[in-house]
């Protein structure tokens, strides 16, 4: 059967938020598509962590569709905001400018780690939206609440974070030079470390998720901004909003921030989900596992498409 291939051409353009922080779209695609995906990052990515995806995604779906992406207030190419505004409220009502300013039509959210996390919380400000607007979510790599039971979740109470916290507030430049020193000397041996091992016991692959995260360009003011809110994240209510729309969640089975039985535990609440599980990989699924993260994304786009 012939590939069919679509424009791929990227066009950017800025969404203010409603507190006035400038927020970098890119969107590819018809605008006249049946469907538009919406993509929504993690912490401390930014949009280009979906090229690899995005390219699978039209293989994948062999139809016209609009994507559109973003970065977080304080990520990528969008502004830096005051450190109370980075909470998963304030980035759920972000992505509610987004949908407002560039889509129409019928919306499939997807969403990675804190993204998922600002479509729960979106989801739970604009209960309304959801099935007329939003007609399918995917949450990849997430959780809705329990976080700090699983996983590197573990450590949002610890004093290590606390005292990381402290020396943002107090003396942010310093803080962000030792964490670039701290993530470059760690990485090489946390990533021997997690060679060397095997399975879901590999020593270093919590240090070695630890040490990326430090070496990411994304500011530490942001960084432990969003921080405060995962110690806390109670988006239950959410699941209840989005209980009858078509859903797939999806995690790896070596996930080092979000283990899969944080999915598990969010897929058991919605009745309309596939709960997928990709053996081997770990938090950037979509990055390191496209072409299974597309294909399960194209089961939820038959699912969530309008049928007249």
């Amino acid at each position: 059967m012939p590939t069919t291939h679509y424009s791929t051409r990227l066009r950017r353009t800025t969404v203010y938020a409603d507190d006035g922080v400038p927020l970098a779209v890119t969107d590819a695609g018809p605008e006249t598509a049946e469907l538009t995906f919406v993509f929504v990052h993690g912490h401390c990515h930014d949009t280009d962590t979906w090229t690899r995806l995005r390219r699978a995604l039209l293989v994948t779906l062999g139809r016209p569709v609009r994507m559109v992406f973003f970065d977080h207030r304080g990520h990528g190419r969008s502004g830096g905001a005051p450190a109370e505004t980075y909470t998963l409220d304030q980035i759920g009502r972000d992505l509610g400018a987004v949908l407002d300013a560039v889509t129409s039509g019928s919306v499939v959210l997807v969403g990675h780690s804190m993204g998922g996390m600002a479509i729960l919380s979106y989801a739970r400000q604009h209960a309304t939206d959801i099935g007329t607007r939003v007609s399918g979510v995917a949450l990849i790599s997430t959780a809705a609440d329990d976080l700090a039971q699983s996983g590197l979740g573990r450590y949002l109470h610890s004093p290590a974070v606390e005292l990381f916290r402290r020396a943002v507030s107090r003396a942010p430049r310093i803080t962000q030079r030792m964490a670039r020193w701290g993530g470059r000397v760690g990485l090489p041996v946390a990533g021997a470390l997690h060679r060397r091992g095997t399975g879901a016991s590999r020593p270093g692959g919590r240090l070695l998720a630890l040490f990326t995260l430090l070496c990411s360009d994304t500011s530490v003011v942001t960084m432990a901004g969003f921080l405060r809110s995962f110690a806390v994240l109670d988006e239950a209510a959410a699941l209840s909003v989005l209980a009858h729309l078509p859903s797939l969640v999806l995690c790896g089975s070596h996930d080092e921030w979000t283990p899969f039985e944080l999915s598990s535990g969010v897929a058991s609440r919605l009745p309309r989900s596939e709960l997928v599980r990709i053996d081997g990989a770990g938090h950037s699924v979509t990055v390191d596992h496209p072409t299974a993260v597309a294909a399960a994304l194209g089961r939820l786009a038959e699912r969530a498409t309008p049928h007249v």
